[in-house]
């Protein structure tokens, strides 16, 4: 079972409002020629030279044309009839009782044609979906992306559909009772709302808790009354008056337990998270932090900011070298599942740290954006899910999640490296995948709704994958150097990262045996592969790793129970690696099964010519699998620009890789400390010499520059 099937609540993330990054944060960007910096201050390390005129003779880099394409997204809006619901309304409902939502889904035809789709099964005699046609989920975010079009290009088009969407939104609203500030999730295509949806989802009616599609409308409401502030304060009232219905909702629930913690295996998390999730939470802090930008004296929307962001910031976990390398965890029920739907934490703690003037909070942002990204790219790309191997498919969201936070930490913690992963990541729309082919259309709008583990595209172009597609051809569109060497990106080669080996291949020595449940779902996590190796006192299990030109961290995946079950010892031909505890996971508190799927670090690295890792248990251990992450992954990518290579360390040194720089050649790198910011180079002739230098937690873009 998987994730979204456990959690009803289906999460769907934002886009940060475009970040104009100024010259002071030294764009250091890969792809465009060498690399290069727009305006390195004085005294600082060398930059690249000869983007501008690499972008200057590339078609493809010195491309005007904006990508942002709003075609398939109005053609996904439909006019929706508003009828008279006690407790639901909306702005001039009287005079305009019809609005506009963009339909759920859109199926791509045989010739080519989309073909507009609700949710669920369709009833031909009421015309009725048994979700239905629009969800407050999408028409909050269409919402965000009109009003950002129309910010960022002055469209009166958009804007008119901004305000119809957000019209909309608020009806879906419900505006009085005891669940006044609360949202309906679902609305047919005749206005009717569904307020229990088929399949059910949480809560049930949709209406009658805090969710989800509330933090989505938080969102839209902030980014809403933001921009109508001044254009039109009337209409702007309304939206300050619906998102303090939400927010007053929002203090009856999650936020009225701010300060307080929950247990979950053993660790305390903040109980105050929208719906429990630092995802949902984030989507709303991202609405508040434009609202409190436009107003910053009111000081319930200010404390509602702070609040959620403290939560956000607190699910930060792991580091460089224990998983999830720095990841800020999405669900305070689990340790061991991070998702990419939702995935919008990062910009929402960054762009809130600036807002807020607390440069506290920023330090989640920067772990998630410098160490946690890079290794998520290494493993083979943005995928969906790690729970706790990745494994999962890419979607539009995921990749668009991990661009906004990338640039809006880059432009907080003034840390240039980051955007050089923002556009190797913004690539994957534009061929950088594992299909190989574009993932958005400029020339029409759509966007594939995602590419699964084996490379093949699902061709259909929703509206969740349509929004986030053009949240981040928006910010694209507003960064024009960040633009250009996302454009000059279309291919990856190689990515070689974290890899799983299984804990059932291996040999088993003694009375243990491969368990395979029923479920891989745990209720926390997923079993790798949907087995584990049970093992007693006394047996071993030799599993085997394919050698390396490198050493590698190595990272036992245990089901720990909760009481003391001794330790396994992990050793390989070489070396003693250290060991992992077979129980201990701590009290269950509020997660939905006692134990945690966990990946465990060892004290010492894996020789690279070492073959086996061996675990002799000294009590009952449940082994899932290995990760196995070389000391300096590396993601290749290519495209009109040419080829470069990013090197990632989960090294606690500075360590160095030895590339061949063929004849007319040299070797252009920067180096980026772990928080993202310029190094120094150690050598000045390790251009010459063909030595990447990569320092301890950060990473290097390289390129071979003809001389």
């Amino acid at each position: 079972m998987t994730y979204n099937a456990v959690r009803s609540p289906s999460p769907r993330p934002r886009s940060l409002t475009a970040v104009a990054l100024t010259a002071a944060v030294s764009l250091l960007l890969l792809g465009a020629g060498t690399i290069t910096a727009a305006a390195s201050p004085p005294g600082a390390p060398g930059a690249f030279s000869g983007a501008a005129d690499a972008a200057a003779g590339s078609p493809a880099l010195a491309a005007s044309a904006p990508l942002t394409n709003l075609s398939h997204l109005t053609f996904l809006l439909d006019t929706v009839p508003l009828p008279a619901v006690e407790g639901h309304t909306t702005y001039e409902i009287d005079a305009q009782p019809t609005a506009q939502a963009p339909w759920t889904y859109a199926d791509k035809k045989a010739d080519g044609s989309y073909g507009r789709v609700g949710g669920g099964s369709l009833d031909p005699a009421t015309g009725h979906w048994s979700q239905g046609a629009y969800n407050a989920d999408d028409i909050a975010r269409t919402a965000v992306v009109y009003l950002r079009h129309w910010q960022q290009t002055g469209n009166e088009t958009s804007r008119e559909h901004a305000v119809q969407t957000l019209r909309s939104l608020t009806y879906l609203q419900t505006a009085t009772g005891p669940n006044a500030g609360n949202v309906v999730l679902w609305q047919q295509a005749d206005g009717t709302l569904t307020p229990s949806a088929s399949p059910v989802e949480l809560p049930d009616p949709s209406d009658s808790a805090e969710s989800y599609w509330v933090a989505r409308t938080v969102w839209a409401l902030g980014e809403g009354f933001a921009a109508f502030q001044d254009t039109d304060p009337e209409f702007a009232a309304f939206l300050q008056d619906r998102l303090h219905l939400s927010l007053d909702s929002l203090e009856r629930q999650s936020l009225g337990q701010y300060g307080t913690f929950d247990v979950a295996d053993g660790v305390n998390v903040p109980a105050w998270l929208i719906a429990g999730g630092a995802d949902a939470s984030a989507e709303a802090a991202l609405g508040l932090a434009a609202y409190v930008t436009a107003v910053p004296d009111d000081s319930s929307a200010r404390t509602a900011l702070t609040q959620l962001t403290e939560g956000v910031a607190g699910m930060s976990s792991g580091s460089a070298t224990e998983w999830p390398f720095g990841a800020i965890m999405p669900w305070n029920k689990s340790q061991t599942l991070w998702h990419a739907w939702g995935g919008l934490a990062p910009a929402a703690v960054a762009t809130a740290s600036t807002v807020l003037g607390r440069s506290d909070l920023l330090g989640a942002a920067v772990t998630d954006a410098a160490q946690f990204t890079p290794q998520l790219l290494a493993a083979g790309g943005p995928d969906n899910a790690w729970s706790p191997t990745p494994g999962e498919a890419q979607i539009a969201y995921g990749v668009d999640s991990r661009v906004q936070g990338l640039v809006a930490t880059a432009a907080a913690a003034n840390a240039p490296g980051l955007l050089d992963l923002a556009a190797v990541t913004a690539g994957w729309f534009f061929g950088a995948n594992p299909n190989g082919a574009p993932a958005y259309d400029p020339a029409t709008g759509t966007a594939i709704d995602g590419i699964e583990t084996d490379g093949r595209i699902n061709p259909n172009s929703g509206a969740e994958s349509t929004i986030h597609a053009l949240m981040t051809m928006l910010t694209l569109d507003a960064n024009p150097t960040l633009k250009a060497t996302a454009l000059g990106i279309d291919e990856t080669l190689s990515t070689v990262g974290l890899s799983v080996v299984e804990a059932e291949s291996g040999t088993i020595t003694g009375s243990g045996s491969v368990v395979t449940p029923p479920s891989s779902w745990t209720g926390e996590a997923n079993l790798s592969g949907g087995a584990y190796v049970m093992l007693y006192a006394g047996d071993s299990l030799s599993i085997p790793v394919p050698a390396s030109d490198q050493a590698r961290n190595v990272f036992p995946i245990v089901n720990q129970g909760e009481g003391d079950s001794g330790a396994t010892a992990w050793s390989s031909a070489t070396s003693a690696l250290g060991s992992t505890s077979n129980g201990g996971a701590g009290a269950q508190g509020i997660t939905d099964a006692s134990g945690r799927l966990f990946p465990l670090s060892l004290e010492q690295a894996l020789p690279g010519a070492d073959t086996a890792v061996v675990g002799v248990a000294g009590g009952v251990a449940s082994v899932d699998a290995m990760l196995i992450q070389p000391l300096v992954s590396t993601i290749t990518v290519t495209g009109p620009a040419g080829e470069s290579t990013v090197y990632v360390s989960a090294a606690s040194e500075t360590s160095a890789r030895t590339v061949v720089v063929p004849r007319g050649y040299r070797l252009a790198q920067q180096a980026f400390d772990a928080v993202g910011r310029p190094v120094a180079s150690v050598d000045k002739k390790a251009s010459k010499a063909g030595a990447v230098t990569v320092a301890a937690g950060g990473f290097t873009v390289a390129k071979l520059v003809r001389k």
